[in-house]
């Protein structure tokens, strides 16, 4: 009789809770999760690049299954909107797009940026500046600033890095992020108020608030015509070997 208390309480609490398909696909890391409401009920990652076309599918089909979720039982698909790796956001978007339209499902894009950089103030107090930032080539990232609060305190762009960078936020702490921070090492090693996180990285698990916000004022994209933020022209060549371009 209990258990059966205790389950009727859960289906009422999550009775209201969106179940939502997330997909992170914009860097050498394939991500996909699973979330109701807030909570993360399953999520699958690898970070090893070049591997986006042999596993987002079977990452989808892994997380359902571990969930006990049945694909037809989804509200929304979220997808990183990049900007990021032309081959990896291609990829990333066709899988969202072909469950939207097969499963008549509304399509969410979050800002991979965004998202990593909302995760990482939970883990800093409220007086710090982020800058997410994915590896371009060479000395080039692309990264956008953001407050404590998530709000956008510059737009995304191409960045060639140097020790004048950022130099017009550091009023307050700056913490970089993602896999582009780490080329930034040796140019801030003697700047006191830039440091950089190497343990939170781009991931489908950190799009989750930023999904359900959209799905409560159904901010949707087009299925048929959203195209993901490259923010550059792919122009084509040999991969690099540490991930996708």
């Amino acid at each position: 009789m209990l258990a059966e208390v205790v389950e009727a309480v859960a289906d009422a609490a999550y009775g209201s809770a969106i179940v939502v398909l997330l997909i992170e696909t914009s860097t050498p890391t394939c991500s996909v999760s699973l979330s109701r409401g807030t909570e993360l009920l399953a999520s699958r990652e690898n970070h090893e690049g070049l591997s986006h076309a042999a596993l987002t599918a079977v990452f989808v089909e892994e997380v359902m299954k571990e969930a006990g979720v049945k694909l037809e039982d989804l509200d929304a698909v979220a997808i990183s909107k990049g900007p990021g790796s032309y081959t990896g956001l291609r990829i990333g978007v066709s899988v969202a797009k072909g469950l939207c339209y097969a499963l008549n499902k509304p399509l969410i894009a979050v800002s991979s940026l965004q998202a990593l950089a909302q995760t990482a103030a939970k883990h800093y107090s409220k007086n710090h500046v982020f800058i997410p930032m994915i590896d371009a080539r060479r000395m080039e990232v692309y990264s956008a600033v953001y407050n404590s609060k998530g709000e956008c305190l510059r737009d995304v762009q191409a960045d060639i890095i140097d020790e004048n960078s950022y130099a017009d936020f550091t009023e307050q702490p700056i913490i970089l992020l993602g896999d582009g921070a780490k080329k930034c090492e040796e140019i801030f090693k003697n700047n006191q108020q830039i440091r950089i996180d190497e343990t939170l990285k781009f991931s489908a698990k950190n799009m989750i608030s930023l999904a359900q916000a959209a799905f409560e004022n159904k901010d949707f994209v087009d299925v048929a015509y959203f195209e993901p933020f490259y923010l550059k022209d792919f122009i084509a060549g040999k991969p690099s070997v540490k991930g996708l371009r």
